[in-house]
This record gives C-alpha cells, sequence and structure tokens, in this order.
C-alpha cells in the first residue's frame, strides 16, 4: 500500500472514530436525566376512521361544509387533537374516499388539513400560487368529484397573498409572468373599491383576494361541464373561502 492510501486510511479510521466518540457521549445537561413517559388520553387522538365508498356516498355537501366549519373552530380554538397516523396510512392503502378537495394557494403559512382539522385520506388538497384554475387543475378536481365521490370544492384564498400582490405590481418573470396572467384579469376589472389601488392597502390586497376566488369559481364552473353538471344537480358544491392569517379563521361564502 502507497503512503498516500496509508494516511488516508488513517484519516478516515480517526473521522469515524471521532463521530463514533461524538455519538456516544452525553453532554452534562444530558447526565442524570431519565425519559420522560408522555401519556396521552385516548379521546385526544383523532380516531375517526378512514371513510369507505358507503360512508361518503351517505354524505350531503352541506354536511360536509359543516364538518369543515366545525374542524376549522376546533383549529381556531387550538383543540386539535393528536393523529394516529400510522393506523390511518393503513386504512387508507387502498382506496380513498375523501370528503373534499380544496383549492389552496401554495402558501406554506396555510397547512389546510390542519386548518380544518382533518387527516389521513380525509381531503384532497390541490395547492398552486394563487389558487389558480387551469386545465391540470380542473383534471384534479374532476377526478376528485367524478370519481373519487367528493362532495365539496372548497377554493381557499388568504390573507396577505405574495401572489396577489405580484398580481396587483404585475410582476413580469419567467413561468410566474403566466401564472399571474390567470390573476389579472379581477387587477384590470372595473370591480367597486374606493381607495388606494396598491399593494400598500391591505384592504385593496383583500378586496382583490376575494375577488381572485370568485373569479376561480367562476372558471371552474365555466370550464368544466362535468363538475358544473353535478353542481346543478346537487351531487356537489362549489364555495370559497378566505383564511384569516392572524387567527387562522376561514371565512366562507357560496356564490349564485
Amino acid at each position: 500500500m502507497s503512503i498516500s492510501k496509508v494516511l488516508m486510511t488513517a484519516l478516515l479510521l480517526g473521522v469515524t472514530g471521532l463521530i463514533a466518540c461524538q455519538n456516544n457521549t452525553k453532554s452534562p445537561n444530558d447526565m442524570g436525566k431519565k425519559k420522560e413517559k408522555i401519556e396521552i388520553d385516548s379521546a385526544e387522538v383523532l380516531s375517526e376512521k378512514v371513510l369507505t365508498v358507503e360512508q361518503q356516498a351517505e354524505l350531503t355537501p352541506d354536511t360536509v361544509i359543516a364538518i369543515l366549519k366545525k374542524g376549522n373552530e376546533d383549529f381556531v380554538s387550538d383543540a386539535l387533537t393528536v393523529r394516529n397516523n400510522s393506523t390511518r396510512i393503513r386504512q387508507a392503502a387502498l382506496g380513498q374516499y375523501p370528503k373534499a378537495v380544496i383549492l389552496s394557494c401554495l402558501d406554506s403559512r396555510v397547512p389546510v388539513e390542519d386548518v380544518f382539522h382533518r387527516g389521513i385520506g380525509d381531503l384532497f388538497v390541490a395547492r398552486v400560487a394563487g389558487n389558480i384554475v387551469n386545465e391540470d387543475i380542473l383534471g384534479s378536481l374532476e377526478y376528485a368529484c367524478k370519481v373519487s365521490g367528493s362532495k365539496v370544492i372548497v377554493v381557499l384564498g388568504h390573507e396577505h397573498c405574495g401572489a396577489i400582490k405580484a398580481a396587483i405590481d404585475n410582476v413580469k418573470l419567467g413561468n410566474i409572468t403566466a401564472l399571474l396572467s390567470k390573476i389579472r384579469p379581477v387587477v384590470t376589472a372595473d370591480t367597486p373599491f374606493e381607495g388606494e389601488k396598491t399593494t400598500k392597502n391591505k384592504e385593496y390586497v383583500d378586496h382583490i383576494c376575494l375577488e381572485n376566488v370568485k373569479l376561480s369559481i367562476h372558471n371552474i364552473r365555466e370550464k368544466s361541464p362535468i363538475l358544473k353538471e353535478m353542481e346543478t344537480k346537487g351531487e356537489i358544491k362549489i364555495v370559497g373561502g378566505i383564511y384569516k392569517m392572524e387567527t387562522g379563521k376561514v371565512e366562507f361564502f357560496e356564490l349564485p
């Protein structure tokens, strides 16, 4: 073995030994400490089982909306329970029959399943900046409702939305430009608003956020005959919601 290989081997052995020593060494703060066992009351575990196709079929759109509203109340009041994810993963492995599909913004500050206090198998979640509607989103919503039986579509906007602000400022940047072009119609539309129409005005940003959710609902109905027909027959409902960043509350609304 060459001298260089000997030195490299020794160096690697030294590093390995150092890592092993570090991994086996307890800090002074850990000395004498015992592991604490935390017990959780069964009532605090989200034990509701994953829906079967029969249970999903019995739900009405209004019932599902009520469930989502109650879940959001739990979220706002910090009354969330522990999810038994390992059990629900196994239950949902061979099929899924979610109650609703949420079209949400990409924003990391809006944890959709938590917002509605739901677990694995409960919701379809489609996420795209500005909760806009395009062909891929429409296909996803059609799959969720027509194929998999979801009863409600919620278009969920939120306060302080970066995509909304970028659309107001008419940002031009790569593929973001094409995305923002789907929000721009509500910026350029002559909707009633009194006040400064810039991103410095929170009320104006909120106004455009709301109008953008309305536009997405309109686009779903206009561009998906499948979903439009399902809604007309009462098989599904398409509703809007605005997520309040400071409280976590979702303000639902329906459009005629």
